[in-house]
């Protein structure tokens, strides 16, 4: 039984504050390091002792704080960043609540020395566990030093839930490098006592990512730049050839505030779901830059989560954009990772080739079926030992030259030699043919003897009754026939096996999660999946010089075509300079 209402202490209002803001060492060094950036730094050191536990200690070269201010700068909700509710509305800097230092201050040692471009003299502020301990003059450089000494010493309890000193310096890392990332203009540099285990020079957005992610993530990776409907999202995206098996290199910022968004991680997964090897993860940094008035930061505390005004318009263009990137990645299209220079694969030997569009392409993209049928043109060839002649140069998949055990294709390019799974390849081009028939024309739907009735929540049921035409579009037919109750009428005809209920309730939660769904649309794709596996060319078969160039133009000409279905590469192409190696030729 609770007893009468009462006020908390001030006391005990910061430890609850504290409690949302200051989870471990690497939420203060993400605070302060964001104090920096609000402050116009241009360097930024952070130093820390056993993990940030012992101590944290944030230096930059800002405009520092004005000597009157200090106090207020640790006290709850008091900041320069906002001064009425309507900013919120609009908020162009990394902080703004006024609860950081507060929290911080509360539940451990704090002292701040700083000095503005303007002042005669720097100052300096000491709290602990709240409490005011001095404010005294001070010798600093222009900015500001933040050191957090002894974190949770008077909440030994919190102290306990810390992880080993490995782990909370690998937090401190990860928070230290977002912010970074987003910031490379600034110079970054991250020690643990007389070791640095960090520094970040400024340069350009490829250079601190190329730092951060390494050389081998930019060679790997392709640069999306893309606009539309008042947003931008730019970035670097991983072939789907490379990945992790498990989501640690993935980046999102909205607004240049590194987030973690539900609503956008599954617009990259929807758009990497059918060029992706099973249980692997895309690699990925991307900015999506928007009118601050179109999203609210201001959902929790640590302001890692966003809000978007019209999320449904934000999924569709992060995944319209970054699906259309994957599918440009193709053998031969122009696609590169930095400048205009090709991509390259270094682990896998594969790359991408400029590739002329238009009417001006000279690549035969003769279909391959035909060419089965073609056997005198291929023994012709055999006999002549000739290679075709193309006057715009070799195809970027070059000529086939031979066939090996019935498996791969071996063909000759400008940069070297080409090897071909040809069950791979020729199941991505099927596949995408199925699909382009798919969604080419209207979803055929078949009407279902028994109508389904589902008990569904009264919102369920209002978003059917609002989004009918949408589903009816995907080929599902749902009307509403009461309060908290819908029928299923009709469903896609190749999803007539399936568990209709189940497959009901998924679209629905799709439809309440994202305000959009694919779960009809990615059914449908894995069963056409199946078929093209089933359809297309299988081991052993032996296939003329013209079926195997045949089979090189299509994958030239197909989307996706880097990869079969189950996201396996079909392709490697091994450099000339490569192969001199293997036999040590020039050495």
């Amino acid at each position: 039984m609770t007893g009468r209402i009462r006020p908390l202490s001030e006391f005990i209002a910061n430890q609850i504050a504290a409690g949302e803001v200051v989870e471990r060492p690497a939420s203060i060094v993400k605070e302060l390091v964001e104090n920096s950036l609000d402050a116009e730094a241009s360097s930024i050191r952070v130093d820390i002792e056993q993990a940030g536990v012992k101590r944290i200690r944030v230096r930059d070269d800002g405009l520092g704080i004005h000597a009157d201010d200090m106090t207020l700068a640790v006290a709850r909700h008091a900041t320069s960043k906002i001064a009425a509710a309507a900013d919120l509305g609009e908020i162009a800097t990394m902080g703004f609540r006024g609860e950081a230092l507060a929290s911080v201050a509360s539940v451990a040692r704090l002292a701040i020395t700083s000095c503005r471009k303007d002042a005669d003299s720097a100052w300096r502020l000491e709290v602990a566990g709240g409490e005011l301990v001095g404010h005294r003059p001070a010798a600093h450089p222009p900015g500001t030093t933040v050191e957090v000494t002894d974190l949770f010493y008077n909440t030994p309890a919190r102290r306990k839930f810390l992880k080993t000193e490995r782990t909370e310096s690998a937090h401190v890392q990860d928070a230290y490098r977002r912010v970074a990332l987003a910031n490379p203009a600034v110079a970054f540099e991250l020690t643990a006592g007389a070791r640095t285990l960090d520094y970040l020079t400024p340069g350009s957005d490829t250079d601190r990512v190329g730092a951060v992610f390494g050389e081998r993530f930019l060679d790997e990776s392709t640069v999306i730049d893309e606009s539309g409907g008042g947003m931008r999202l730019n970035g670097w995206i991983g072939r789907p050839t490379y990945s992790d098996s498990r989501p640690t290199r993935q980046r999102f910022f909205v607004n240049g505030r590194p987030v973690h968004d539900r609503l956008a991680g599954h617009a990259v997964r929807q758009a990497y779901r059918d060029v992706l090897f099973h249980g692997r993860h895309p690699v990925f940094v991307l900015f999506l830059t928007l009118d601050p008035s179109m999203v609210d930061v201001n959902v929790h505390p640590t302001k890692s989560e966003v809000r978007f005004r019209d999320s449904r318009d934000v999924h569709d263009f992060v995944f319209g954009k970054l699906s259309r990137a994957l599918r440009d990645l193709r053998p031969g299209a122009s696609a590169t990772s930095r400048g205009d220079r090709p991509d390259e694969s270094a682990a896998a030997g594969q790359r991408t080739f400029p590739f002329e569009h238009g009417e001006n392409r000279h690549v035969d993209s003769t279909s391959l079926a035909r060419l089965f049928h073609e056997r005198d043109a291929a023994l012709e060839l055999r006999d002549g030992g000739q290679l075709p002649e193309s006057s715009a140069g070799t195809p970027p998949l070059g000529y086939a030259v031979a066939q090996i055990h019935g498996i791969y294709i071996l063909a000759e390019n400008e940069q070297g030699l080409v090897i071909v799974d040809m069950h791979a390849a020729h199941e991505r081009i099927t596949y995408e043919r199925l699909k382009t028939q798919l969604l080419g024309g209207a979803v055929d739907r078949q009407r279902l003897l028994v109508p389904l009735s589902l008990d569904v929540s009264t919102t369920e049921a209002d978003l059917i009754e609002a989004r009918s035409g949408e589903l009816e579009e995907l080929g599902m037919v749902m009307e509403r026939n009461g309060p908290a109750s819908v029928v299923v009428r009709e469903v896609p005809a190749l999803l007539l096996d399936t568990d209709i209920e189940q497959l009901a309730r998924d679209v629905l939660a799709d439809f309440a999660a994202f305000g959009a769904s694919d779960v009809l649309i990615e059914r449908q794709e894995r069963l056409l999946a199946g078929t093209a596996c089933h359809a297309s060319i299988r081991a052993n078969r032996r296939l003329s010089l013209p079926e195997m160039n045949a089979l090189l133009r299509d994958m030239e000409t197909t989307e996706n075509a880097g990869q079969c279905n189950h996201g396996r590469p079909t392709f490697v192409i091994q450099p000339l300079d490569a192969l001199d190696r293997l036999f040590l030729r020039g050495q």
